[in-house]
């Protein structure tokens, strides 16, 4: 591949523009119509800039105009659509501002000199004081650093950031929005605020057939038997309908018809009262002649002597047992209330809490219903009626808690939520160097926005931008005083997360966002750790950054001559003996390219060399044969976490192995029936490589031991599984004893890997 000359085309841009116009034109719900024509407009702006040439995709700065520090509005697959994210119209805590402060006419650039105003920097440092605001992306914490600056008296400081924002300050909102809450302290956090929750409640539907039903049952079938006991009393010993008159009875049949016209517009799911063949209408028509004074027609006559003979032999006269059972089972039956009903209660007990936060406790938001909640509903809702889980696991993720509390509890599914809140931890941490409470604050908002921002797709080796680059931060670097004790609880921030990340995760390889979380807290903590990313097979451009040789070396020290690595048959001492690259120029050309990571050709011939031939099939199977040997190699960041990072499961290893194969399990029987199952295939097979990684830093007792449980586990799983798996364990049982996968002894084992160029050996099976 010509790296000097590799372009981003528009079919990936174009491709996501034709799937969101077919939702947009065909989908049956309004608000995923709604949805996908967001997103045509959005590709629409990628397709219509990569054309005029105002949007670079692959470049660090993107967006013509904007430098790399600007937050660009980033969609799937790291296109840039040519916004910044805190750009466009005024949110409304900018208007209520202008509002409050008098503006004729509201500008981003109006509310960017006042708040450099006595007044507008009086405002700023009473937020930075009290913490109650929310920085959601980075831009918002430039203000008030500057008016931080300036009360500890770095006028420069404050003067030269400034110069660098102002040239945007009528595009970009730099202040933030103040809030009811403070900001998290870092050791309790949560996965979604009260907010979001709040809109996942609030975007379900009824099932407008159940609550019809619902209806009936709890209004029209009551009232169709108040209709028929009023005509039971007509009924003669011989059992013609309309033959007694007793006194009273066309007043309170007047009374009977003015009551269904009050339900009638009360109550309008159900149809089924309107329905003249329906007996309840039937019922009904007859009343309105007879109190009018009207003989009935022949054959109302004869409609109204069959609906009251069949009402009465179908469920017995209104009164009977059997009549009482049956309403009372129906009764229950419309009790049940709708998981449509039950968020819309739960939207009310949220309705006064703080919207920008998490809630320490969760449990007097889904306790049972109570009585007034049941009579404020809707008539037959029990008193009791607990909450299901479908709708406690989403109000579960506005918990504040510590996140190993989360992850026991269910609430952190996997190990891409578990990154999602690692900026929380790590934002605490990281702002632990600055001494002065508002500056630590709003350091670690900053950082915690920061987090957020999506990753560029880039070329060139080209790194993402890191929040030192933030002009805001830069300014108040200085201001970093480190104590002892900084490093040391950084050290032990890494190791919970770190192994936090293994113990509930075993079968998961570390998501890049987590990789990122944890090499923040590394730096922090003062260690060297070499943490390498999930390359994309399908932007692979055949070069590794020589951490990935670190990191291969690394591995080596911990791994040379273990089963793991007899099991890949990895040489370490060779990966040991390649050498480093050249250090890059440093002088002021070299400063001003952008950042770029050394090159590793060695390493890269090596992952190339073991992948073998890669010729055939798809060109992105045959990138990722070589990016898997480089993980291989390298462990994918699992050496660097028993060391240097310390981790060390209280489970023991055999432990994480046990339950990595169970994951490996799980997976292999998504596989079955699949009609597109190398991604499974892929996640099954790292899930392995875990497996025999945990295996390797186990004695040979235990190693034999696991080997066993593993052979057991297999057994009682489904014969699809088996069929796929056993030749994978029957290789390691190989190895372990001795064994190669290159003798004639090992022609029912495989090796179990992700890719392959000429169609993957499971699909086969």
């Amino acid at each position: 591949m010509d790296t000097n000359h590799v372009e981003i085309g528009t079919g990936y841009p174009g491709g996501q523009l034709a799937k969101a116009f077919r939702t947009a034109l065909g989908h049956e719900d309004a608000a995923t119509r709604q949805r996908a024509e967001e997103r045509l407009r959005t590709w629409q702006k990628v397709l219509d800039g990569m054309s005029a040439g105002t949007l670079t995709v692959g470049s660090r700065t993107p967006v013509a105009g904007l430098p790399a520090w600007v937050t660009p509005q980033v969609v799937r697959g790291g296109f840039a659509t040519g916004d910044a994210e805190a750009g466009g119209p005024l949110l409304p805590h900018e208007t209520a501002t202008a509002a409050r402060i008098g503006l004729r006419n509201p500008s981003r650039l109006a509310l960017f000199h006042y708040h450099l105003t006595d007044a507008g920097l009086a405002e700023l440092e009473a937020l930075l004081d009290g913490g109650r605001y929310d920085v959601t992306v980075p831009e918002e914490a430039a203000l008030p650093t500057v008016a931080w600056l300036l009360r500890a008296g770095d006028r420069l400081g404050a003067l030269t950031l400034l110069d660098t924002i102002r040239p945007f300050a009528d595009r970009l909102r730099f202040t933030p929005q103040p809030t009811d809450a403070p900001m998290p302290d870092g050791v309790m956090v949560h996965r979604e605020t009260v907010a979001d929750v709040r809109t996942a409640l609030g975007v379900r539907r009824p099932n407008a057939r159940v609550m019809a039903m619902n209806e009936a049952l709890t209004v029209w079938n009551p009232f169709a038997d108040q209709l028929l006991e009023h005509w039971l009393e007509t009924v003669s010993p011989e059992g013609t309908v309309g033959a007694v008159a007793p006194d009273g009875w066309p007043d309170r049949g007047r009374e009977l018809l003015a009551r269904y016209r009050r339900l009638a517009s009360e109550h309008r799911l159900c149809g089924k009262h309107r329905n003249p063949k329906q007996n309840i209408a039937i019922l009904r028509t007859a009343l309105e002649l007879a109190v009018a004074g009207r003989p009935l027609p022949p054959r109302r006559r004869g409609l109204l002597q069959h609906a009251v003979d069949a009402m009465v032999i179908r469920r017995g006269t209104p009164g009977s047992p059997e009549h009482t059972r049956l309403r009372e089972r129906q009764a229950a039956d419309a009790a049940l209330v709708s998981s449509y009903e039950l968020a819309k209660l739960l939207l009310t007990r949220l309705a006064e809490v703080a919207p920008n936060a998490g809630l320490p406790d969760t449990g007097w938001v889904v306790a049972p219903v109570s009585e007034a909640e049941a009579e404020a509903m809707r008539p037959g809702v029990r008193v009791g009626t607990e909450i299901p889980d479908a709708l406690r696991r989403v109000v579960e993720r506005v918990l504040s808690a510590p996140v190993a509390t989360l992850v026991e509890r269910g609430v952190v599914p996997s190990a891409e939520v578990l990154a999602g809140l690692a900026p929380q931890l790590v934002a605490a941490t990281s702002a632990l160097a600055y001494h002065d409470d508002a500056l630590r604050t709003l350091v670690a908002a900053s950082y915690r926005a920061f987090a957020n921002r999506r990753s560029l797709l880039l070329l060139n080796l080209e790194s993402q931008v890191g929040i030192h680059e933030l002009p805001w931060v830069e300014a108040v670097a200085r201001y970093r005083r480190p104590a002892r004790d900084t490093a040391g609880l950084a050290q032990a921030a890494l190791t919970e997360m770190a192994g936090l990340t293994l113990r509930a995760f075993p079968a998961t390889i570390l998501p890049n966002p987590m990789i990122q979380e944890l090499g923040a807290l590394a730096r922090q903590a003062q260690l060297d750790v070499p943490l390498t990313e999930e390359l994309a097979a399908d932007i692979f451009m055949g070069t590794f950054s020589d951490k990935f040789r670190r990191a291969a070396v690394l591995a080596a020290d911990l791994l040379e001559g273990s089963l793991y690595a007899r099991y890949f048959a990895i040489d370490y001492a060779a990966v040991r003996a390649l050498p480093a690259p050249q250090t890059p120029a440093t002088g002021p050309k070299a400063r001003r390219r952008a950042p770029k990571s050394p090159t590793a050709p060695t390493f890269a011939a090596l992952c190339r060399d073991r992948a073998g031939n890669t010729r055939g099939g798809s060109w992105v199977a045959a990138n990722g044969m070589v990016i898997e040997q480089a993980q291989i190699l390298t462990t994918h960041n699992l050496a660097a976490l028993v060391h240097p990072i310390g981790v060390s499961p209280a489970e023991g290893w055999d432990g994480l192995a046990r339950a990595a194969f169970s994951g490996t399990s799980r997976l292999v029987g998504q596989v079955h029936n699949n009609p597109r199952p190398l991604g499974t295939i892929k996640d099954a097979a790292y899930a392995w490589r875990q497996t025999v990684f945990f295996m390797s830093l186990c004695g040979l007792a235990d190693q034999i031991s696991v080997v066993a449980a593993l052979q057991d586990d297999l057994k009682r799983q489904p014969d699809h599984i088996v069929r796929r798996l056993d030749p994978v364990v029957a290789g390691l049982r190989h190895i372990l004893v001795g064994g190669t996968f290159d003798d004639n002894s090992a022609l029912t084992a495989r090796r179990f890997t992700a890719w392959a160029t000429d169609g993957h050996w499971m699909r086969r099976i």
